[in-house]
């Protein structure tokens, strides 16, 4: 179990990797462990510790060593969140606003100890990855932050056939930091962000982070339970805690300038950003495993870890051989490319070499949920490397009109066999089967 959810995986995190730059985010790796003293900091140790994992390390337990480290008497906690960690980044660093807004992304493990009752297969786990994602932004950059972000979702959510989803604005909950003006501030501003975007929404009063208001995505699994994916957190707290500001023109009057245009100023002054904390897929383990319920072994081409599979007619060891050499370029189509190799996609195919008949490999194909097999035998060996084809039938997809269509306009671009693209098998060459793969995967089928 454990591999094949991995292996699904790294398809999602390929897909959240490609769409960071087009929403100006750089990505980052944090430390899995904090000092207490950060937690305190943050807030999470006074409002979060129960659900925190605490870890004891050396210098706790050390006596009175003269030479141990200032501050290592400690206890550390397991990161729960990155938000502090992204914190720093930005403090590590003099900010003018003209660097705003400043867009972290981080996919390193979280640690949560959740209750033994509330854990549920996939959908809630102690330890598991998220695409948490921080946007320090001036207090003007707000609504259009949030906005993008709610398209971010609503094309994410398209792209992987996730259904409906609801909204929900959470607010201020009875334990909370901050002030109550930043509060009621905080959540006009997501309300507002909501009203624009046309969609609707409901409130649930008190169900807010403790540092901020929240808008968050709710599906419905096969069951009617619903479990919460995507988030979108407004933050005024912890920017003031970790005292985090940026430079900004000292306007007249004394003036706030966080609306201020991009000019030079010979006087300036500091401000607070505002945090947004968003994730988009939420955990991943839980965004797949309300994947996989309804989809079961029917995978579309690009997330399925059963890609393509060459199945071999009779036992004769030339095809066997000429098999495994098909699967090893079909798999890697740039692996003699030198650094080439390291831009190229790889592709999840392999060969049934049994001894089984040609029948039975087929039906368990099917069974394991096989995007597609391929059929190589004697007949193959006749045919010149340059020039050998394999017979290759679409076996699961839940979109297979368009993989047809695909098919269709790759077997007509070369000379084909077969032109016929309702047949359900269709010969190719190695490299119209390349072709085929890297179409599918770009169009996300």
């Amino acid at each position: 179990m454990t591999s094949t959810r991995y292996t699904h995986q790294a398809p999602a995190r390929r897909f959240s990797n490609r769409m960071y730059p087009s929403y100006g985010f750089q990505e980052v790796l944090t430390p899995t462990i904090y000092k207490q003293s950060l937690w305190e900091t943050s807030g999470h140790w006074q409002n979060y510790k129960d659900d925190m994992f605490a870890v004891t390390g050396r210098g706790a337990q050390g006596g009175n060593d003269p030479g141990r480290e200032i501050g290592q008497d400690e206890e550390y906690g397991l990161k729960p969140m990155n938000c502090p960690g992204h914190c720093l980044l930005f403090k590590s660093q003099k900010r003018s606003y003209k660097d705003l807004p400043i867009r972290y992304a981080d996919f390193s493990p979280l640690h949560r100890n959740e209750l033994s009752g509330a854990l549920s297969g996939l959908t809630r786990l102690r330890r598991f990855h998220q695409d948490d994602g921080h946007i320090f932004c001036r207090p003007s950059q707000i609504k259009q932050e949030i906005s993008r972000t709610l398209d971010f979702v609503r094309l994410v959510y398209q792209t992987f056939h996730m259904g409906d989803y609801r909204l929900r604005l959470g607010t201020r909950p009875e334990q909370f930091i901050g002030n109550v003006d930043d509060w009621d501030r905080a959540e006009a501003w997501l309300k507002i962000a909501l009203q624009e975007s046309g969609q609707k929404f409901h409130i649930k009063h008190g169900d807010g982070a403790f540092y901020g208001p929240k808008i968050d995505i709710i599906l419905t699994d096969a069951h009617g339970k619903e479990h919460q994916t995507a988030t979108i957190q407004l933050d005024f707290q912890l920017p003031q805690r970790f005292e985090l500001e940026y430079d900004a023109p000292d306007l007249l009057g004394g003036q706030s300038a966080s609306s201020a245009p991009n000019s030079d100023y010979s006087d300036t002054r500091t401000e607070t950003p505002v945090l947004i904390h968003r994730a988009i897929l939420g955990s991943l383990e839980r965004f797949l495993g309300l994947l996989m319920e309804p989809k079961a072994v029917n995978w579309p081409f690009w997330m399925n870890p059963r890609q393509l599979i060459i199945l071999t007619v009779g036992s004769n060891a030339q095809v066997r051989q000429r098999a495994e050499d098909m699967a090893l370029q079909l798999a890697s189509p740039d692996a003699r490319a030198g650094a080439q190799a390291l831009k190229a996609s790889n592709y999840m195919v392999s060969c049934d070499n049994s001894d089984q008949s040609i029948a039975k490999k087929i039906v368990n194909a099917r069974k394991k949920g096989y995007s597609f097999y391929a059929v190589v035998g004697e007949r193959n060996l006749e045919q010149p490397a340059e020039q050998q084809t394999l017979d290759v039938s679409l076996a699961s997809h839940p979109k297979q009109q368009d993989v047809r269509q695909a098919l269709g306009a790759i077997v007509q671009s070369g000379s084909p066999t077969s032109n016929n693209t309702k047949a359900t098998s269709t010969s190719l060459t190695i490299r119209q089967c390349q072709q085929l793969m890297k179409e599918l995967e770009s169009r996300y089928l």
